[in-house]
């Protein structure tokens, strides 16, 4: 199968992760990825004016390699990961070509990323969604019946067991962790904890924390995120790695159920505490392979309570850990996607 796979590369991304699978599988593939054609990682303000300015253009030069790199390459599949920028006329023009076209949508909103996702929807062939409320979403919405459901995987090249200094000891070492984007919940949820047990050693990884206004959360949080392999050490260094669930947003039915961190926690070699519901006990069992809680006062509860079993949760950390490498890698996944396209 030769696949044009369209999405960003950096190490530690989901989106190359997967296709770095696809190619182990077999498959042969060409990858455009746009953070080589926009700018997307500016932080100051300035920056910011001028990237809106010019991300026209450049996005206009993004479609065009894709355009293309479809003709030259002669792809079986075009294969969008998320597809933020990837403009309905593009696909239109692969279809032209005989492609069949795949959508990988990751997130739990299909408006909130701009326009050219919700106008290409119609276009694709097979959607895959890593939500399973997302296949009533986009049927609901866009009126497509061709969406599939497929969880997140860790990356075996990624998220694995690594050899730890001190000097990481030092800098990523703590009793309970977050390492994700802030979110409303996601800091009344840690206020509650931290206020419930003022002298843990929290750290708190992620963007957007400097919207944060809980005085209780100051100390903890580190105004910057890790990827790649800082995230897998920030993983292993921290005696409990909480999984805080996106809230719903605009243009989904639900919040997250599980999410990327699910699986790249155990896959890390970490021990995971997460948010329960009738989705994210299904892959790891209950006191066995993770944590579980039901909301913040119960996280709380088991963070001191595993903090207080060190064999516990170490023999809870090592059967996630297998259980991981058994079912849950991006390997396994990209199996799925494979034998889905072709049975499409």
């Amino acid at each position: 199968m030769r696949i044009l796979a369209i999405g960003p590369l950096w190490r530690g991304s989901n989106a190359g992760g997967l296709f770095r699978a696809l190619s182990r599988q077999g498959c042969l593939l060409e990858v455009l990825d746009e953070f080589y054609y926009l700018s997307l990682q500016t932080k100051t303000k300035s920056t910011k004016v001028l990237e809106r300015i010019i991300r026209p253009l450049q996005e206009k030069e993004f479609n065009k390699a894709i355009r293309k790199k479809t003709e030259l390459f002669s792809p079986d599949v075009v294969f969008v990961y998320k597809g933020a920028f990837v403009q309905p006329q593009t696909l239109q023009f692969a279809k032209q070509q005989k492609c069949k076209l795949v959508l990988f949508y990751p997130d739990v909103s299909m408006t909130a990323h701009g326009t050219n996702i919700p106008k290409s929807i119609p276009l694709y062939d097979l959607i895959f969604t890593t939500k399973t409320f997302g296949i009533k979403d986009m049927e609901a919405t866009y009126g497509v019946k061709n969406t599939l459901f497929i969880p997140h995987g860790f990356d075996p090249e990624i998220h694995r067991k690594l050899t730890i200094s001190e000097t990481d000891k030092t800098k990523f070492g703590c009793d309970v962790s977050f390492i994700g984007t802030w979110s409303p919940k996601k800091e009344q949820w840690l206020t509650v904890l931290k206020n419930a047990c003022p002298d843990i050693n929290l750290k708190i990884w992620g963007e957007q924390w400097f919207k944060s206004t809980t005085a209780a959360l100051t100390s903890s949080i580190q105004f910057t995120g890790v990827v790649g392999d800082l995230y897998a050490i920030a993983i292993q260094c921290s005696k409990i790695n909480l999984g805080i669930l996106s809230e719903r947003v605009a243009g989904s039915s639900s919040g997250d159920l599980i999410t990327s961190r699910t699986f790249h926690i155990p896959g890390s070699s970490g021990f995971m505490l997460h948010e329960r519901n009738e989705e994210s006990v299904l892959y790891f069992k209950e006191n066995e392979e993770a944590g579980f809680f039901g909301d913040a006062e119960e996280m709380a509860k088991q963070v001191k309570y595993f903090l207080g079993n060190d064999s516990l949760r170490n023999n809870i950390q090592s059967a996630g850990y297998e259980r991981a490498l058994k079912d849950h890698s991006l390997d396994e996944r990209a199996k799925v996607v494979i034998a889905r396209i072709n049975e499409s």
